[in-house]
């Protein structure tokens, strides 16, 4: 079964963030992407709305944190 793609831009419309949110969600491993053959990226739709409580990358706590700063 082959995966449907869309563009940057699009994923901003359809979910309705900013670039620069899709842009970390990349640099995260929330969403799943690949580079085309010129460079450009595309993302894989259905990665854009999966659960986002379910972490599926062990993230490790940012020092800060561990620091036991910036607790609410």
């Amino acid at each position: 079964m082959e995966r449907k793609t869309i563009s940057i831009m699009k994923a901003c419309e359809l979910v309705g963030v900013s670039r620069r949110t899709i842009y970390n969600w990349l640099s995260s491993g929330k969403v799943d992407y690949v580079r085309t053959a010129g460079g450009s990226v595309r993302i894989f739709v259905d990665t854009l709305w999966r659960d986002p409580h379910k972490n599926e990358r062990q993230v490790l706590p940012a020092i800060w944190q561990a620091e036991g700063r910036n607790r609410a």
